[in-house]
């Protein structure tokens, strides 16, 4: 089975319902959906499963919620049925809290990195702040978005940052917190998110 059709060597590709170009906001912020995805997968094979079993879980679910995402995204129909729902926010949430609740405080910012496991869940994590951008973006320039894609993925990014310090944490090394920064966490090592995010 052939797996090019040469349909977009011309620049465009298809949306379900529509043909755009390449370059479109809608297929930048789906593709980055899809980006995230591949690095989800990466800090997936570093995670040994006796240590990380409920975080591989996690992971899995969150892989097959961005397809749904990233086609939510790519859907202008207007018969559009989104596939994410609020539930997948609600199960994000549990776990943030569970994880932070693990994880050791922290009063400060921290570098990305320590363990490699640690360090491939910061990268998507940047990976899913930026999607979250592109979604404004969309919709700033007038888009029809489903609301509850731009409130995963925001929910996502914190997500990974906590599975990114439970890493650390469970592979018996100690996050790095970065010096010149201000004490801006409370006491369960949630950030304050004074920049709105």
């Amino acid at each position: 089975m052939g797996i090019y059709t040469r349909t977009g060597d011309k620049g465009m590709t298809g949306l379900i319902g529509a043909r755009v170009g390449k370059d479109h906001l809608r297929v930048e912020a789906y593709g980055t959906t899809d980006e995230l995805n591949a690095f989800i997968g990466k800090a997936m094979t570093e995670l040994p499963e006796e240590e990380f079993a409920d975080l591989l879980d996690d992971l899995e679910t969150i892989q097959h919620e961005l397809f749904d995402c990233g086609g939510d995204l790519a859907n202008v129909t207007d018969k559009r049925k989104d596939k994410l729902g609020p539930e997948s926010i609600e199960v994000l949430e549990r776990r943030i809290d569970e994880l932070m609740g693990e994880a050791p405080p922290i009063e400060r910012f921290i570098l990305p990195g320590g363990t490699g496991p640690s360090a491939t869940l910061h990268i998507a994590r940047t990976v899913a702040r930026r999607a979250e951008r592109q979604i404004v973006r969309l919709m700033n320039a007038g888009e029809d978005v489903p609301e509850i894609a731009l409130q995963y993925i925001n929910r996502l990014s914190d997500y990974l940052f906590a599975a990114a310090r439970i890493a650390n944490a469970r592979l018996g090394t100690g996050d790095i917190e970065y010096v010149r920064s201000a004490k801006v966490f409370r006491n369960t090592g949630s950030p304050g998110k004074k920049d709105g995010e």
